[in-house]
Parts: structure tokens; sequence; C-alpha cells
């Protein structure tokens, strides 16, 4: 977990890499504020919910930028720094051991991951013992995972490398450049498709907990409760149409246009994957609650991004539920 001092620093490369943005659409006319939101990752297809939702926010007046960085670590800073509004992980550890001035206020999707190996080189968790593994980024959901299973099995790993993309992970399994990692449902689906026998997919026990959220300054959500709120509505809604009917998210993307450079493969796995998505239980209907934060607790703590007695941390020093449960006021509880 980066220091203050290397928080500063890194401020220094994220000025560059936020030139990279996507801006989404032009301002317009009758503005409700604006938001940049930054990732800590690459495009791909289990962003297009997303991204329908940020379409919708456009349309009620909502000016959005969206910008992919090179690491959820990167993200972070830019947030923490001011030069982006709005992050995507889950920076529990952040919070905690850095104080950095940011809440959580939606649960973009749940823990539901896949670990990974090559059949030729492993066949279960022991074989791990002394392994290179690579997981989405530190202090990210993936991380945690195989930390939690790391001890479930009483093995030691090797090295860590933060490699972010589920899909950029799944393509170096296929080139053989990592044998062990950790995927989301849409890559397990395409290493099953692509190259069946090839990986084994490593049993993890039902787990609870968020995988990634969105997070903010609270100075800056209250300043922007207008834009904040219309965002949230439009996530909640095309979360619910998606739970309702999957294969509506390829109307999704077609309809708004978004990420229209993904791969071909992608998008013809777009509806057997948020399928799947939906069948697991990946996207709630509510976007969070202070129920679904202290089993994050309960997982954090366990796999040891989080320090302390789950019971004894507080709801309020690690998420901002109030413009969530604003918006789910005026569109109702499921």
């Amino acid at each position: 977990m980066p220091t203050k001092s290397h928080m500063r620093l890194a401020g220094l490369a994220v000025c560059a890499a936020l030139a990279a943005g996507l801006a989404t659409t032009p301002a317009m006319a009758q503005s409700k504020g604006s938001m940049h939101v930054t990732f800590g990752d690459v495009p791909g297809g289990e962003m297009v919910n997303f991204m329908a939702a940020v379409a919708r926010a456009e349309a009620r007046g909502v000016e959005v930028k969206v910008s992919f960085l090179q690491s959820e670590e990167t993200a972070a800073q830019a947030v923490v720094s001011g030069q982006a509004d709005i992050g995507v992980g889950t920076p529990y550890a952040l919070i905690q051991k850095v104080k950095a001035p940011i809440r959580m206020f939606f649960q973009l999707s749940q823990l539901r991951f896949f670990p990974v190996v090559n059949s030729e080189k492993y066949k279960e968790w022991k074989d791990l013992d002394g392994a290179d593994i690579a997981v989405h980024g530190r202090g990210s959901g993936t991380e945690a995972i195989m930390h939690l299973m790391a001890k479930e099995h009483g093995i030691k790993f090797n090295s860590v490398s933060y490699v972010p993309g589920s899909g950029v992970r799944a393509g170096a399994l296929m080139q053989g450049r990592i044998t062990a990692s950790i995927v989301d449902y849409e890559r397990k689906l395409l290493l099953e498709n692509e190259a069946p026998g090839k990986f084994i997919f490593l049993p993890v026990p039902a787990l609870k907990g968020t995988d990634e959220a969105l997070y903010a300054n609270v100075d800056w959500l209250n300043k922007e409760k207008e834009a904040v709120g219309i965002l949230l509505e439009e996530l909640l809604s095309v979360w619910r149409e998606v739970n309702k009917d999957p294969a509506s998210i390829a109307m999704l993307r077609e309809k708004y246009n978004v990420l229209p450079d993904l791969e071909k493969e992608e998008v013809d796995s777009l509806v057997p994957a948020f399928t799947q998505g939906v069948e697991i239980n990946l996207y709630g209907d509510n976007g969070g609650s202070a129920e679904s934060v202290k089993e994050d607790f309960n997982f954090y703590t366990t796999a040891g991004s989080l320090e302390g007695d789950p019971a004894a941390l507080k709801v309020e020093d690690y998420w901002y539920l109030d413009p969530l449960n604003a918006a789910l006021d005026k569109l109702g509880r499921m």
C-alpha cells in the first residue's frame, strides 16, 4: 500500500495518464453537474452496463469524462489528489492505513472470481506453494481472494504480480506468459471455450463481499449532489434491467454505442457472460447497504486487507450511503 510520500510522487505520473481519458460527451446546454470517473483497468465488456448508465446520465444533463489508467493505485491517487472525482475499486486498506479522505458510495459488483491455473503445471491449491501468481491490483478483491485461499490451504506464493484487467490476464494465460491467476466470469467462459482442458479452475467457498465500488471525496459528493444522484439512479435502473433480462445488455450497448472498439469475441460473449453474472448474483439490485459493508469487513479482515476486529469497524468510516439511500428512496428498494 502506498505511503503518503509515494502518493505525492505518483501524482506526477497521474497528470500525464489522465490526458488519455475518454470524454464521453460534449458539454450539455442545461448542465446538472459534471464528474470525472477513473478506472484502474482497461476497457472491457464487463463495463458495458456501467457505460450505458453513464450515457443515460449524460442524456439527463450530467457531463461525464471517463479515464482508464494503468492501475487501481494510480486511479486512487488521481481521486485523492483531486485530479479525478470518482474511482472504481475497494480501497479499504487505503482508507484505513493512509486515512485517505474518500468513501465508497455504490456497490458495482460482488466478489465472483475464479482462480485458474495451467493444467500442465498445477492441479490443485497445494501445487501453488512457492508459485508466482497474477492478480488485478494491490488491495483488490482478486488479491484478497488469493491470499485468503493461501491461508486456508497453508501455502505461500513466491510472488504476486499486479496485472490490471481480467481480459489481459486471460490473454497472458492463453499465451503461457503466466500460469496461475484469477479471472472474472466472462474470461472464465472465454478460457473454457478457447482452450478446453488447458486450464483448471480451483475451488473457492461462497464469498460475500464487494468486488468493485464507486468511491469519492465526501465533500465532492455533497458538492455535486444532483449529478451523483442522477448517476446512481441510472446505475440502479440499468442493473435492475440486466438482472431482469441479461440479454438486454446487447441492446444497451447498441443503443448507446458504448465501447464500440470491443473485440468481436467480447461482443459475442456479452450476453452469455452477463447471463452467468446474473445467475451468480454479481449485480445487486440496490447498490449495497450497511449489511453488505459488514460482509466486506468480515471478508477483507479475514483476507488480510483490513486490520482489526470486523465487529468493531464502522460503516461510516469507509462508506457514505446518503446518496445511495436518496436514490433508493426515489426508485424504491427491491
